[in-house]
């Protein structure tokens, strides 16, 4: 079955639905992928099943809910493959489910408690390293201050001794007007090594926001503070596999 499983993925990665790792509140951070010259452990089927599953989780909340689809594993996730008309979800979803238990499996679901890297860990898409460690050993925000329209670039250097399980890379703003900015990013298992990252942040209000929806950061002059951090697993979780493996801090300001 995992080989199926396998193929199936491959052949999806070029037309899975791109979407952000975790809920972007600010369209204007980005991550410039890592230039290490280090490769990624495993092949790449983990983005694609973190993506299906973030997916997945929503769609099986509203099947519970909304129709009391509960039974069994095959019942639900078979559910899940007919309402998105793809056999792929349903497939992962079984796996995780089996693993977990059909009661355990819709508490975690119903409490919003089933993050994407831990449900692809769990259907072994996604490497574990319980033992990896990641030590940021340079961080620099530049330039230091600018103006609105301004392009901010955080570059940071983190050294892994034992290598990183699959984990998550969050950026959180304080801004002066107490709107929060923030927004996270897959981070692959990698091997020992060094690696230099890069995120960038354009003070500039985002067109895409919806000011009747969620507040609108306006990029006011003032002091922003600036704390990124590098997890195994998702940052915050409580579930296995995962820890904050450090911190970097700083700040940019803008004068106008």
């Amino acid at each position: 079955m995992y080989k199926s499983l396998t193929f199936i993925l491959i052949v999806i990665i070029g037309i899975a639905n791109a979407r952000g790792f975790s809920n972007i509140k600010a369209e204007n951070i980005r991550h410039i992928k890592s230039f290490s010259s280090q490769k990624n452990v495993g092949l790449d089927l983990c983005p694609t099943c973190i993506n299906v599953a973030d997916e997945s989780i929503n769609i099986l909340l509203n099947l519970i809910l909304d129709t009391g689809i509960i039974g069994t594993c095959g019942t639900l996730c078979q559910a899940l493959a007919e309402k998105t008309g793809s056999e792929i979800l349903g497939t992962v979803c079984d796996i995780v489910c089996d693993v977990v238990g059909i009661d355990e499996f819709i508490k975690l679901i119903e409490k919003a408690d089933l993050d994407p890297i831990w449900y692809c860990e769990i259907a072994k898409l996604c490497p574990v390293n319980d033992h990896g460690d990641a030590k940021i050993t340079k961080f620099t925000i530049l330039p230091p201050t600018g103006r609105q329209g301004q392009t901010f670039t955080i570059d940071f250097t983190f050294v892994s001794v034992n290598g990183t399980g699959t984990g998550e890379l969050t950026i959180d703003i304080r801004t002066p007007d107490h709107i929060p900015l923030g927004t996270g990013f897959l981070l692959q298992a990698q091997k020992p090594g060094t690696y230099n990252e890069r995120i960038t942040v354009k003070a500039e209000p985002d067109p895409q926001c919806d000011p009747t929806q969620q507040p609108c950061e306006q990029w006011l002059p003032g002091v922003y503070n600036v704390t990124v951090q590098i997890c195994n697993g998702e940052c915050g979780s409580k579930h296995p596999h995962s820890a904050i493996y450090d911190t970097g801090r700083g700040t940019f300001q803008l004068t106008g």
